[in-house]
């Protein structure tokens, strides 16, 4: 798929990997819509129109089935389609299982997996018609490994992946592809945070020692969208620490 002039909506695009994924869209010609559960400023739509692209903000809640249509109706009537979606919008609330209750299991599955169930449901009518369209959903290394403390968040991301290959193989004669990326470490405002002493602790386990950049997972957000025989497939963007 070619990217430029195509419609990319990602969700969960304020910070972090979603706004990067979006940027990188918009850097190669794509126009972009930008999501976040709160209305977002002119100020930080700006840096985009530098792209020479559309910037379309649609505010609302991926958990919730009647906001992920609105969402996907209003960006197809702002620019015609959506090609290409992203589903990055995601929440921790980490816990040991013996401490967690059944709102924090449930409350991380709503947004981290249905969310990403509500927005493909919403996108995936148009694309069928078209007979084109690629997804890309935002899973993590700890779905692929677990973590203690995350066994909301590892079902979560382990579930996404089952989902993305169950409904890779419902549309891929239809032109449809939809792919995983599984980020590990990744430098953001949670690392920043983190202590010298955990950060190394984390790093030692990274063969390649270092973190990850949101850039190099926009990197592989944009060769999924691009692979016209890729699909169904998990990208793990982690430096080698899931690697068997």
């Amino acid at each position: 798929m070619e990217i430029q002039k195509k419609n990319v909506l990602v969700t969960g695009s304020t910070r972090g990997i979603g706004l990067a994924i979006a940027h990188k869209f918009a850097s190669l010609g794509a126009n972009v819509v930008l999501n976040g559960r709160s209305a977002l400023s002119e100020e930080f739509l700006n840096p985009f129109l530098d792209y020479g692209v559309k910037v379309v903000a649609i505010s609302g809640d991926v958990s919730q089935a009647a906001d992920a249509e609105r969402m996907v109706a209003e960006a197809t009537e702002a620019l015609g389609s959506v090609d290409i979606l992203v589903n990055n919008a995601g929440i921790t609330n980490d816990t040991l299982l013996l401490k967690m209750t059944e709102e924090d299991f449930e409350s991380i599955l709503k947004v981290n997996l249905t969310g990403s169930f509500n927005m493909t449901k919403a996108v995936l009518k148009p694309m069928i018609k078209a007979r084109q369209g690629a997804i890309i959903n935002l899973s993590s290394v700890v779905g692929l490994m677990g973590n203690a403390g995350q066994a909301n968040y590892a079902a979560s991301k382990a579930g996404l992946i089952g989902f993305s290959k169950s409904v890779a193989r419902e549309v891929a004669a239809r032109g449809v592809r939809v792919n995983v990326i599984a980020p590990g470490f990744i430098e953001s405002d949670m690392t920043d945070q983190l202590s010298d002493k955990m950060k190394t602790a984390m790093m030692a386990q990274i063969p390649m020692k270092v973190f990850g950049q949101p850039e190099q997972v926009a990197d592989v957000a944009v060769f999924l969208a691009q692979q016209e025989y890729l699909t169904g497939q998990v990208l793990a963007v982690d430096g080698g620490l899931t690697m068997q």
